[in-house]
C-alpha cells in the first residue's frame, strides 16, 4: 500500500477540526434559531389576538342591533298567542322558546373559543422541522 502525503489519515487532527468546527457552529446557529422561532411565535400570537378583537367588536356590535330586533319580535310573537290565549301564557311560550334558542347559540358558539383555535401552527410545524434539522446534523 502506497502512502500519499497530500490525503491526511482518518482521525488526525484535521477531521477532529472540522468535527468541532461544526459543533462550534452549531452552538453559534442554535441561540439564533430559537430567537427567531421566538419572533415567529410572538408575531403569529399577535395577529392571532388581533383578529379575535376585531371579531369580537364585529360580534359585540351586531349583538346589540340583533337585541333591539329581538325584542321587537319577542314582543309580536306574545302579542300574536295573547289572541288566543291568556297573556301571561303568551309571554312564558315565547319566553322559553327564546331561552332554548340563546342556549343553543352559545353552545354553537363556545366551540369558537377552544384552545386548538388559538395554537400557532407555523411556529410549532417549524420548531419540529428544526429540532429534525439539528437531530440530522448532530448523528
Amino acid at each position: 500500500m502506497a502512502f500519499n502525503p497530500d490525503t491526511p489519515p482518518t482521525g488526525t487532527a484535521d477531521s477532529e477540526t472540522s468535527v468541532l468546527g461544526l459543533i462550534r457552529q452549531l452552538a453559534h446557529e442554535v441561540p439564533a434559531l430559537v430567537t427567531k422561532e421566538l419572533a415567529l411565535a410572538k408575531a403569529e400570537i399577535k395577529e392571532s389576538i388581533a383578529t379575535t378583537k376585531a371579531g369580537v367588536a364585529a360580534v359585540a356590535g351586531g349583538a346589540v342591533v340583533m337585541l333591539a330586533g329581538l325584542v321587537i319580535l319577542l314582543m309580536a310573537g306574545v302579542y300574536a298567542l295573547a289572541m288566543v290565549m291568556a297573556p301571561w301564557l303568551a309571554a312564558l311560550i315565547v319566553g322559553i322558546a327564546a331561552m332554548v334558542v340563546g342556549f343553543l347559540m352559545v353552545q354553537s358558539g363556545k366551540k369558537q373559543f377552544e384552545a386548538s383555535h388559538f395554537t400557532p401552527e407555523r411556529t410549532v410545524n417549524s420548531l419540529h422541522k428544526d429540532k429534525e434539522a439539528i437531530q440530522r446534523k448532530v448523528s
